[in-house]
């Protein structure tokens, strides 16, 4: 069984940072692929950033240069870097891990979420 929860949202000034946590709990035996979405107010959840047991790394351009993602396999966590944030990074952020291949299967897990919210 796989809980992931997300931690480090909240309010920021544009131009500020953040950094998102989520953290496995229960058993972990590492995820093959684990990544954070976003869902803006009035629009489309889309994928942020994804990191794979491979190391290799992928974010959406609107992120490219200023979020990076990282994984800490000890801790049971992946992270998310926000940093020059804007007003439209807006969002809930959600954390996703994969088991199975994700191009196959998609996530199968989810976080419930946490809210980044950046005023201008």
């Amino acid at each position: 069984q796989v809980q992931l929860v997300e931690s480090g949202g909240g309010l920021v000034q544009a131009g500020g940072s953040l950094r998102l946590s989520c953290t496995s709990s229960g058993i972990f035996f590492g995820f093959p692929a684990m990544g954070w979405y976003r869902q803006a107010p009035g629009k489309q959840r889309e994928l942020v950033a994804t990191f794979t047991d491979r190391g290799s790394t992928n974010y959406v351009d609107s992120v490219k240069g200023r979020f990076t993602i990282s994984r800490d396999n000890a801790k049971k966590t992946v992270y998310l870097q926000m940093n020059s944030l804007k007003p439209e990074d807006t969002a809930v952020y959600y954390c996703a891990a994969a088991i199975r291949n994700p191009n196959t299967y998609g996530m199968d897990y989810w976080g419930k979420g946490t809210l980044v919210t950046v005023s201008s």
